[in-house]
């Protein structure tokens, strides 16, 4: 299993906003069937992300599908229009291989 990690860098002012534009995304993931998640720090150091949404995948070729697919073309730009007119940087994106016990 692998685990994809977006972390994002905003302002407080805008986290509200934030918020709701992941919690589309979550929603989105969650309706493809793929487990998800929107991860707020209660604390964090100096340069670290906001929010973190972090999506479980089966195999590798599930995020690009998901990133593609996610509501019509028209949708997926407007939301990273959105989004990117908040965002501090862009994005880090981490993926992780979940080792087995």
């Amino acid at each position: 299993m692998y685990l994809a990690r977006f972390s994002y860098h905003i302002l407080p002012v805008n986290r509200h906003r934030a918020l709701e534009l992941i919690s589309r995304e979550l929603k989105a993931a969650r309706g493809k069937g793929l487990n998800a998640r929107l991860l707020v720090p209660l604390t964090r150091g100096q340069g670290a992300p906001a929010l973190q949404f972090e999506l479980e995948l089966k195999k590798l070729d599930e995020l690009e599908q998901f990133r593609h697919g996610v509501g019509t073309k028209g949708d997926a730009g407007k939301w990273m229009q959105s989004f990117s007119e908040i965002l501090v940087s862009p994005p880090e994106v981490e993926i992780l291989r979940v080792e087995a016990d």
